[in-house]
């Protein structure tokens, strides 16, 4: 991607021919040759966040995946999680053998109530997944002192949340382990798909690196590729794996369009809270739309800016008026994991969770709009939310 002009704000993709691409794609693998671009990706992520070690994967659910094995999460454990996430955090959690363990949301942040972690704290629990949702980071501290505090391994679904401040430290990387998402639609991408496992600590970071590669013995916290002599590697006595594994390695290509994204990380983020900061003054005084409190200890990234809406006027109805006027439209928050048809009326090692478990995230769920911040220019992002705005004074601010 290259910069059009520093006053116009707009990201636009240089496009390639053919050959161009060819040349690229050959240019890759020639340099993988010598060093590899997965390894030189890794690098560059844990200097700029600030950490001693970055595992490169193919998603960012295989990166929660990882993480659960990395903490030795296996049959009869439980894994404590928010009401209010995507599926996957339970999915990852129900193929390590383990039981998801849901709590109500925060009505101020709508990140995991913190309170209500310790009051579900087992002898079970061997895992809390944090989720810093939109963008906003969760407040990660006093759960690593419930976590010390009961020996349990804390891992912060990073997704939506990049380059956040928390307390002067980048969020993601506050908790014992971090995994970051470069599926299209976040703050940075590797091509369609991709992530990062992020920690300081070398056991949960070697772990990890084994579970995504496939449970080959010679990788380690730092070295996702080893060099071997062929005449060791040929032999037919040569024995290459000492755990259980997945193929969750990310391309050299992808790392690619990951170390590009990289070097522009600082402006998308940048991006992305002006047009956060362009939403709440659209909102301004509109008593019935509340955003998220983004309290001092921490700044929001705005993956999305969304609101819970309260107006006279029924959810649907507003998206098609927003439609109407030109809005780009915007997406409703995911059902909790429970109410998913896929874990509907499951029975959790004894737990069931029908509709009404979780007061605040039903509630909140139904009411949550949405809307999105990665526009390439400023000025189209203006535009639509001004719409936004000119919707909201038709109905009426009070």
């Amino acid at each position: 991607m290259e910069r059009e002009s520093k006053e116009n704000k707009t990201f636009q993709i240089k496009k390639m021919n053919n050959q161009q691409i060819r040349d690229l794609v050959s240019n890759i693998f020639e340099r993988n040759n010598e060093y590899s671009l997965t390894q030189e990706f890794e690098e560059k992520f844990s200097e700029k966040f600030g950490v001693k070690y970055s595992i490169a994967i193919n998603s960012g659910t295989s990166g929660l995946h990882a993480a659960l094995a990395a903490a030795g999460v296996g049959p009869g454990d439980e894994v404590i999680q928010p009401s209010v996430t995507v599926v996957m955090d339970s999915y990852v959690t129900l193929h390590m053998g383990a039981t998801p363990v849901f709590v109500d949301i925060n009505p101020d942040t709508w990140n995991i109530d913190v309170d209500e972690i310790e009051k579900n704290i087992t002898e079970k629990t061997k895992a809390i997944i944090v989720v810093s949702l939109y963008g906003l980071p969760v407040d990660i501290d006093p759960i690593m002192e419930l976590a010390r505090k009961y020996n349990i391994v804390v891992i912060d679904d990073s997704a939506e949340t990049v380059l956040s401040d928390y307390k002067g430290s980048i969020s993601g990387t506050c908790a014992d382990i971090g995994v970051y998402s470069f599926e299209k639609s976040k703050h940075m991408t590797s091509g369609s798909e991709g992530g990062m496992i992020v920690t300081n600590n070398e056991t949960l970071a070697e772990k990890s690196r084994k579970f995504a590669g496939i449970g080959y013995k010679n990788l380690t916290a730092t070295a996702g590729r080893t060099s071997l002599a062929s005449s060791v590697f040929q032999d037919p006595n040569y024995e290459r794996f000492d755990s259980i594994g997945y193929n969750y390695r990310m391309n050299i290509i992808t790392a690619a369009c990951g170390i590009a994204q990289l070097e522009i990380l600082d402006e998308l983020v940048e991006n992305r809270k002006k047009i956060g900061a362009m939403f709440l003054k659209a909102v301004e005084g509109c008593s019935w739309i509340k955003t998220q409190k983004v309290y001092d200890y921490c700044e929001h990234s705005y993956f999305t800016f969304a609101i819970v809406y309260t107006g006279s006027i029924p959810w649907k109805d507003f998206y098609n008026r927003y439609l109407e006027m030109g809005g780009d439209g915007f997406y409703g928050c995911w059902k909790p994991p429970y109410l998913e048809p896929s874990l509907r009326g499951r029975n959790f090692d004894g737990r069931k969770y029908p509709e009404g478990s979780f007061p605040v995230a039903e509630e909140y769920q139904k009411k949550i709009m949405a809307f999105k911040t990665n526009y390439r220019s400023l000025d189209l992002a203006q535009q639509k939310i001004s719409i936004l705005s000119d919707l909201i004074d038709k109905i009426g601010r009070n």
